[in-house]
């Protein structure tokens, strides 16, 4: 609107706090006492309207960002609680997830939230046991019926000598050998005689 400065926008016109007090009045039971009360609570609320929320209160660290991460050990910026490691801390004590911790105090994504001297020891201890490398790949060698001699003198040491055991012959085998050595049959039926 145009006339209206800043100044006498936030001025609360008071037939419009006189008129919103009548109204209270009239559907509500008010003592003489709470009258003044109630006056000076709807002015204060009229002249608050279009008025920029409060600002959120300028956070102070407790010890400087370049200082909250030493060698051994890592400082909250909240409270200035010391630790190796800080994740579990501001999620329990602060309730923050660390995306909110580093978007609160206004750090880096990559801001260490972990003492360097516990990270080192992680990772020297992980190497150790051999965490993060694939397994190296046996090789099995193929199979050749050349074997070093020691390597078969040591076979045949380990094993238990056995018999080998001669086949017998099945009755398959008997039947048709026997009846190669029996005379051809003719048509009739009859068996020719082996000429000697």
């Amino acid at each position: 609107m145009p006339g209206i400065t800043d100044r006498n926008f936030h001025e609360v016109d008071p037939h419009f706090t006189a008129r919103i007090v009548e109204s209270y009045v009239r559907h509500h039971t008010v003592g003489m006492s709470q009258v003044s009360e109630l006056i000076t609570s709807v002015h204060g609320a009229l002249a608050q309207l279009g008025r920029p929320s409060d600002l959120e209160e300028v956070l102070t660290p407790a010890v400087s960002i370049r200082q909250s991460v030493r060698q051994d050990y890592v400082v909250c910026l909240d409270c200035g609680y010391r630790a190796k490691t800080l994740r579990r801390h501001i999620s329990t004590r602060h309730s923050l997830s660390r995306d909110e911790y580093l978007k609160r105090w206004g750090l880096r994504k990559d801001h260490p939230l972990i003492a360097p001297t516990y990270t080192e020891q992680c990772s020297t201890m992980a190497k150790a046991f051999g965490f993060g490398r694939k397994p190296k790949a046996q090789i099995t060698p193929a199979r050749t019926s050349r074997a070093p001699v020691s390597a078969r003198a040591e076979s045949s040491a380990e094993k238990p000598t056995r018999r080998r055991r001669i086949p017998s012959a099945s009755k398959s085998d008997v039947v048709s050998k026997g009846a190669a050595a029996l005379p051809p049959i003719r048509k009739g039926g009859s068996r020719v005689a082996p000429r000697g």
